[in-house]
Formats: C-alpha cells, sequence, structure tokens
C-alpha cells in the first residue's frame, strides 16, 4: 500500500508522487519506539518515556538531558 497507493494518491491529489515515496520511505525506515527510546537512552538522556498517539500510528518521545 505505502509504496503503490500512497504515491498514485499523491500525484492524483497533490500532482507529486515522488513527495509521497519519500514519504513512505521514511515512514519504513523510522525506528519503533522502543528502539527510539533506547536510542535516546544511548545519547545520555534521562527519564526518557514515549506517548503513543492515534493508536501508535504517531508517538510522542520525551526525554532530560541533565
Amino acid at each position: 500500500y505505502s509504496f503503490s497507493v500512497l504515491p498514485w494518491m499523491g500525484q492524483k491529489i497533490a500532482g507529486d508522487a515522488e513527495s509521497y515515496r519519500y514519504l513512505a520511505e521514511s515512514i519504513r525506515m523510522h525506528p519503533d519506539q522502543e528502539t527510539l527510546k533506547s536510542m535516546m537512552l544511548d545519547a545520555g538522556l534521562e527519564r526518557v518515556q514515549y506517548h503513543n498517539l492515534t493508536a501508535g500510528v504517531a508517538a510522542l518521545h520525551t526525554g532530560i538531558k541533565l
């Protein structure tokens, strides 16, 4: 769906299939919630947590650098 329908819809609606191909690829390459949390902890952030939004479609990550 993401690599075929999304660019097609982007072309039909916005006249720009390439941006929607990029969107699909960037979504695929983005780390999941736990991986991003681990990356933030590895970077020295503390009290790292995340909250899923829209049933996990997006997530808000927070952390504190002391």
